[in-house]
């Protein structure tokens, strides 16, 4: 070389040559479908993570150039999703799985859940119950869910130490509960529950009033003025079945949603979950309230209580995520793949038509759909810059994934939760290679178990499962 080009080229080279930042992580895969709001999916793609936060996605060689990471994770023969968000369910419920199935929901409420709850539900039996149900949610590829039950202090524990994000409400009910025996002493629980993890992480705590059939008015007023003081969402049941609806029109002359209303209970962030009976007038209230939604397709089958009108509820400007609901009757597990798949098929054969609630508008409810509803959009459910990195990944080694004509129809209507092989929350890996690296198996399991043995008597059941 000769000296002249030696120089032009020392001078030149910090102009067009920029050394690569480091970032802690890249992720890359076959396929990156990031569920932003363009809709943007890379083939080849890769995501570049910094602590909790997404740096960019994009092509995996634009990537590579521009960032090294100390750490990879290379899944050539997969697709790269945000982690998926169950916005409502009742997490330490798993340890009632399948306790009284087949029931309508009054009958499985006052003759068996209530009273199961009175007589195991304790802060060891939440930790256990929450420790299964994170578990499985993590092997599911839920990174995010939003969660109503007792001593929510130690659901919150719980779900740290599994490393999941979630909406935890303090249930404020208005007879003796596990935790309190007055709404006064649970709207106290709450409200510790608000001061405790205010600004946390991966916390994001709430008050959540039951139901209106099982909270008094001015209880259902605390709870709001308790939510608000602290900005927090107001978590609760809404319509859910026709004896609700019709009860509240019959003794109130308001539905449900309107009877909240009136009582100022939207006036502030809220999540609802069910949501099946609701009047043209019940949507515009919401909408008017950003009021978010949780659907809850198989919990709503399972029960009989009836098919929301999603389509409609969409078309308003409502968002409106997914929700497994408990695994303790309402449904039997926490995989938002099947109630993708069950909330697209639903809404085809109720309105007799196949192009209702498309494939992709359900992924949307289970990620960005999902975190406008939970108040959480600018903190997760796409792949984008600046947001936390929550991701999973699917693969597609598994006869479910071919042959593949169209991604995002085969994610919902034939990949399953047992695809999933690996999860990350808030920068932090959950899951490598359908391995939990966060909770112990074989104790979660063993503790199941000897509660299935204490349920079984406390409620003088027969101890054989086959009898």
């Amino acid at each position: 070389m000769r000296l002249g080009s030696f120089f032009l080229t020392f001078w030149l080279a910090p102009d067009f040559v920029q050394a690569a930042s480091s970032v802690d992580w890249i992720w890359s895969a076959k396929y990156v479908v990031t569920m932003d709001a363009a809709s943007r999916m890379f083939k080849n793609g890769a995501v570049a993570i910094r602590g909790e936060r997404i740096v960019e996605v994009g092509p995996r060689a634009a990537i590579e150039r521009k960032y090294k990471a100390s750490r990879r994770l290379d899944r050539p023969e997969s697709v790269l999703l945000p982690g998926l968000i169950d916005a409502h369910t009742h997490a330490p419920m798993a340890l009632f799985r399948g306790l009284a199935d087949d029931r309508r929901l009054q009958d499985w409420l006052e003759n068996f859940i209530f009273p199961a709850e009175a007589k195991n539900v304790t802060p060891d039996f939440v930790r256990w119950g929450t420790l299964l149900a994170c578990y499985e949610m993590l092997l599911h590829g839920t990174t995010t869910y939003a969660d109503m039950y007792y001593f929510e202090e130690t659901v919150a524990a719980a779900t740290k130490q599994a490393g999941m994000r979630a909406v935890l409400g303090q249930t404020i009910i208005g007879f003796p509960a596990p935790d309190a025996k007055t709404p006064q002493e649970a709207l106290l629980r709450a409200e510790k529950l608000l001061e405790r993890y205010r600004g946390d992480p991966l916390i994001v705590p709430a008050v959540a009033p039951h139901a209106i059939y099982t909270t008094p008015d001015h209880v259902l007023k605390a709870a709001r003025a308790l939510a608000n003081k602290y900005g927090a969402p107001m978590l609760i049941h809404l319509s859910e079945t026709k004896r609700e609806n019709d009860d509240a029109l019959q003794k109130r002359r308001l539905t449900p949603t309107a009877l909240l209303d009136s009582l100022g209970a939207l006036t502030g962030r809220t999540l609802a979950a069910h949501a099946v009976w609701l009047e043209d007038s019940d949507l515009e209230i919401l909408r008017s309230r950003a009021t978010g939604l949780a659907h809850c397709p198989s919990s709503n089958a399972k029960l009989a209580s009836g098919v929301a009108r999603v389509p409609a509820i969409l078309k308003a400007g409502i968002a409106m995520g997914l929700g497994t609901d408990g695994f303790a009757g309402s449904n039997n597990d926490a995989n938002l793949f099947e109630e993708m798949d069950l909330a697209a098929k639903l809404q085809k054969v109720h309105l007799l038509d196949p192009e209702a609630l498309p494939a992709k508008t359900v992924l949307e409810m289970a990620t960005r759909t999902g975190a406008r509803a939970l108040g959480l959009e600018n903190e997760t459910g796409s792949l984008e810059a600046g947001k936390r990195a929550d991701l999973i990944i699917l693969s597609l080694q598994s006869s479910r994934a071919v042959p593949l004509y169209h991604l995002i129809s085969q994610i919902v209507y034939s990949l399953k939760g047992g695809d999933v092989t690996d999860v990350m929350v808030n920068g932090q890996l959950v899951v490598q290679s359908q391995k939990v690296l966060t909770l112990d198996r074989a104790q979660i399991f063993a503790k199941a178990r000897e509660y299935r043995d204490r349920i079984v008597r406390s409620l003088g059941l027969s101890p054989s499962p086959i009898e």
